[in-house]
């Protein structure tokens, strides 16, 4: 088997290895300690997920997520008999060939549909102030992500599918009971009980917090911090500046302390 094909199918981010004169490839992508890898052959261990891709560069997709640039190795072992390659070192594996990819840009994550602007302090006043009664987080920790995420829009919707004032994605709203994502009361509440999740696992680090409603937790344990996604890290500034702002419009300078 030939450098060549490895090659092409790595910059294409899918398959690794096939016959050179293949119509198709069977590409596994598997996941084991939620790291993911590519083979060409199920890994033992790993939970893996065929995917038959053609042999075609301009129609392989990317199998392996928005994970950034990408340093690492392809290994050759033996398995059953035949000669197999993977991204993960296993027992009894060699290093075949280093190589460097980067995915395509984007992430998870969703751009805040909301503009920093003056601070509004009447808007669903009454859904604010018991939501933060509820779970304690702070009004106007509340007011900022709101005003990041929908500019305190109820029937928002964002090209990545979140949704309502509080830009909730389905299985986020799904996690915290919500019946009616459009409903600024569920919205809100839901988002409060969710900030408060994030707020005990980053120590109330208003900056991992914001990193994670926006990319998600794994992304923030991925990259240990702030993910290197452009709308994220965009996010994380319209998120602290708000929040500042709303301190200010409140009467005060920093966040009561817990």
């Amino acid at each position: 088997m030939a450098h060549r094909p490895v090659i092409a199918c790595l910059l294409g981010l899918a398959a690794l290895l096939g016959a050179a004169d293949a119509q198709a490839r069977v590409v596994y992508r598997c996941v084991r300690n939620g790291t993911v890898s590519l083979a060409t052959a199920p890994e033992p261990g790993s939970k893996c997920v065929a995917k038959t891709i053609p042999d075609d560069a301009a129609k392989v997709p990317n199998l392996w997520g928005e994970m950034g640039m990408i340093n690492g190795t392809l290994y050759e072992r033996e398995q059953d008999g035949k000669t197999v390659y993977g991204t993960r070192n296993l027992p009894g594996s060699k290093v075949y060939l280093k190589f460097t990819v980067q995915t395509p840009p984007g992430s998870p994550a969703h751009e805040g549909l909301g503009k920093i602007g003056k601070p509004q302090l009447k808007i669903f006043a009454k859904e604010f102030k018991a939501a933060a009664k509820a779970t304690g987080v702070d009004d106007a920790w509340l007011r900022a992500f709101a005003h990041a995420e929908s500019g305190f829009d109820a029937k928002a919707v964002s090209p990545k599918g979140a949704l309502g004032v509080m830009q909730l994605m389905p299985e986020v709203a799904k996690e915290y009971g919500v019946k009616d994502p459009f409903s600024s009361a569920e919205s809100i509440s839901a988002g409060a009980r969710h900030i408060k999740q994030l707020k005990r696992r980053y120590k109330d680090d208003l900056v991992l917090v914001a990193a994670a409603y926006n990319a998600g937790i794994g992304a923030v344990a991925r990259y240990k911090g702030v993910p290197p996604y452009a709308e994220t890290q965009a996010y994380v500034i319209k998120v602290q500046a708000l929040h500042d702002r709303y301190l200010t419009a409140m009467g005060r300078k920093e966040t009561p302390a817990k």
